[in-house]
């Protein structure tokens, strides 16, 4: 087991706790940010990311990957091995489905007067807005190849800054880019563009006790795993034709 996979746990457990957290404020009845909207939203995921990458740095895991399509991506540019990307998945998988759960017993009182079921899943998971596989696939791919793209010209030498960004700096460059992306991206799909960061919480909604929470929509489960992958996969492959 690699050292960072503690790092990649709580990391992606504190990116999944602010993030889904910040949409559960939002939609959850009686909840103080109720109908915050899509600028708190995004805001609240670009905060996640942030706080994700520091904690993951600090326990071990210096380049936070916190996403599969990360993951698989660096490791085609040469940066791990196979067994290491395996472990990193695996850890991102369970830091996402404990973020869920700490998010799910925060608001613990929320779910019994929230009577929307679709309300509750998006505290957990993402869908459309328009039910398209093969156009929510794409926006997908965009989505995850612009972050996984835009990652490894922030890092690059041959950045706009002359060099790579200063010790410290590049969680909060991360973020702003995850923000913009929510921003401008996000609306057709709720911008998954993270295999772990939907699938594990939307297996934590699955098994939880929650409330009148409806099903977990697993038809549609595939879309934000599959299309980050492709994404991601995409973004180290130019990335390394461009010299990046």
């Amino acid at each position: 087991m690699p050292a960072s996979f503690l790092g990649e746990v709580f990391g992606t457990m504190v990116l999944i706790l602010f993030g889904n957290g910040v949409v559960a404020n939002v939609l959850l009845t009686q909840s103080k940010g109720n109908g915050g909207g899509w600028i708190v939203i995004t805001t609240g995921w670009a905060f996640a990311v942030m706080c994700g990458v520091f904690t993951a740095a600090a326990l071990g895991s210096p380049g936070a990957d916190l996403n599969p399509a990360v993951t698989i991506a660096v490791m085609l540019r040469g940066g791990y091995n196979v067994g290491t990307a395996v472990m990193h998945i695996i850890a991102q998988f369970i830091g996402a489905f404990i973020g869920a759960t700490l998010v799910w017993l925060t608001y613990l009182s929320h779910w019994e007067v929230t009577k929307d079921p679709g309300l509750k899943l998006a505290c957990f998971s993402t869908g459309p807005a328009i039910n398209n596989p093969v156009n929510n696939i794409i926006t997908e791919v965009i989505g995850t190849f612009a972050l996984v793209f835009i990652i490894f010209a922030i890092f690059s030498a041959k950045g706009a800054t002359g060099g790579s960004p200063a010790s410290g700096l590049g969680p909060y460059l991360v973020a702003a880019l995850v923000w913009g992306i929510g921003l401008s991206l996000g609306g057709p799909t709720g911008y998954a563009i993270n295999p772990a960061r939907d699938l594990g919480p939307r297996i934590a909604h699955f098994v939880l006790p929650i409330a009148g929470k409806g099903d977990s929509n697993w038809g549609y489960s595939w879309v934000p795993v599959v299309g980050p992958i492709i994404g991601g996969a995409i973004a180290a492959l130019l990335a390394n034709a461009l010299g990046m």
